[in-house]
């Protein structure tokens, strides 16, 4: 690419750019989107096993915060949905985009957590504390591994810069009175 814009070099308009963007977005979100239901199905029918009347306030801390944040995970992994619905045909596709794609980094962040108690959990309730301890902190390292650093390390290798914000808005600020 010879310094083009990617929309230039794709040889699409701003708002094909904002829908092909969208579509994508929308196809990571069905991965992640399964996997967390699926979690968040398990987490709830633990508190109706036998085995849950023997957890201690530690283990049962760490589920009901797991379980909140496997909520808060699934809701912002849906959230691009509910913002497309809601501002449907209004010409706000690039703004979509723009806030869908934050807030599926923050649904991964928050993911990431989800899979680290879920782990923290399971392990501390099966071998014990500093094994569950360990465990979490080994899943919390692979997830920012595989999702933040790896990554990042990938676009500085390919000498690409950050998405920049796009829209009438780009390179100002707007000062609240």
């Amino acid at each position: 690419m010879s310094g083009e814009s990617p929309c230039t070099a794709r040889n699409e308009t701003p708002l094909e750019r904002a829908d092909r963007n969208f579509a994508e977005l929308l196809q990571e979100l069905r991965v992640t989107q399964t996997g967390i239901q699926i979690l968040f199905a398990f987490l709830l029918t633990l508190a109706f096993t036998p085995r849950f009347a023997f957890l201690d306030s530690y283990q049962r801390g760490t589920y009901v915060g797991t379980l909140l944040l496997a909520v808060v995970a699934a809701t912002l992994f849906t959230a691009p949905a509910a913002l497309h619905r809601t501002l449907f045909q209004r010409g706000a596709k690039a703004r979509i985009v723009s806030i869908s794609s934050r807030l599926a980094r923050i649904g991964l962040a928050v993911l990431a957590l989800t899979l680290t108690c879920s782990v923290l959990l399971v392990v501390d309730v099966v071998y014990g504390r500093p094994e569950g301890l360990a465990a979490g902190g080994f899943t919390l390292l692979v997830c920012v591994g595989l999702w933040g650093v790896l990554p990042h390390l990938v676009r500085r290798r390919l000498g690409v810069a950050p998405p920049q914000p796009e829209g009438p808005h780009q390179g100002r600020r707007t000062r609240r009175r």
